[in-house]
């Protein structure tokens, strides 16, 4: 009976023993969640859009003479003398896909702004002397390519690409005029102006170069550059004035062309993923012992 009782009390102090333990033990450390890592390259689609400038240039100015009569010939000494077109401003937009972490495609559309273009050329009249004619007008375009991208790999957020691109791009050259100097010798001058913008559609074709930042999995920011070219662009016809072009008996008419029409492109652009990353699974926490 002794032993029972001895027994009986040594069970109540251990069972207080632990109670009061367990009371003086921390509460349990709530289960660690599992964040998915910042990734520099996820699959999707996405939006883009672009801003830049473009240092324009093209080969030659050549004529194209749209009238043929007696008396009426292109001077055999013609030359262009210098030639000239302005850089242009441009913004574009686009949607494209990105394949995996090393292929993406998309497709753009820009609007090229209206600048300023010129070229002088002259002649040697009948006094041997040599007479001017200069030419002024104005250039815009629009510009849609589809695009193929490959991405280098990413350094520190860092991810160079290179890519190359091709389309159409709708030409728009208006306002040209002709403004004849010192014409045939005589000391006088002429003026010819076109009657009509000329619009065109011509095969373009680019080559890409740059380097994206990644902001976040789903924002990305590109510096790039652009080597565009569009082909040779035409302008309507110049009509005569008064006096004829160059001829009181009516001198040649002729359109022309901005031929090998190129554009160093540089760009700042923005993609938008379309669709969020899938989140990584959380994984329960796991003790051992």
């Amino acid at each position: 009976m002794v032993s029972a009782k001895i027994f009986g009390l040594a069970g109540a102090a251990a069972l207080l023993s632990t109670a009061t333990l367990a009371a003086d033990l921390p509460p349990p450390m709530p289960q660690p969640v599992y964040r998915a890592p910042v990734t520099c390259c996820d699959s999707g689609w996405y939006l883009r859009g672009d801003v830049g400038v473009g240092v324009q240039t093209f080969k030659s100015f050549d004529f194209h003479q749209t009238n043929v009569a007696p008396g009426v010939v292109w001077p055999a000494t013609w030359e262009i003398d210098t030639k000239d077109i302005k850089d242009t401003f441009f913004i574009g937009f686009g949607i494209g896909y990105q394949w995996n972490n090393w292929l993406r495609f998309d497709f753009t559309g820009e609007h090229r702004a209206d600048v300023k273009f010129k070229a002088l050329g002259t002649y040697v009249n009948g006094l041997g002397s040599r007479s001017a004619d200069l030419f002024d007008g104005d250039h815009s375009a629009e510009l849609f390519l589809a695009n193929v991208y490959f991405d280098l790999g990413t350094w520190w957020c860092l991810t160079p690409f290179v890519g190359v691109g091709a389309g159409t791009a709708f030409h728009k050259t208006s306002a040209l005029t002709d403004v004849g100097l010192n014409t045939g010798g005589t000391g006088g001058s002429a003026f010819g102006f076109t009657a009509a913008d000329h619009t065109q559609w011509n095969f373009a074709w680019a080559v890409h170069a740059g380097v994206a930042y990644n902001v976040t999995n789903n924002v990305k920011i590109e510096l790039a550059y652009r080597y565009l070219n569009m082909g040779n662009v035409d302008t309507s016809e110049v009509a005569c004035g008064a006096n004829g072009c160059s001829n009181p008996l009516g001198g040649p008419r002729a359109f022309y062309s901005l031929t090998n029409f190129t554009s160093q492109d540089f760009k700042l652009g923005v993609r938008f993923l379309l669709q969020p990353p899938e989140p990584a699974p959380a994984y329960p926490l796991v003790r051992k012992g």
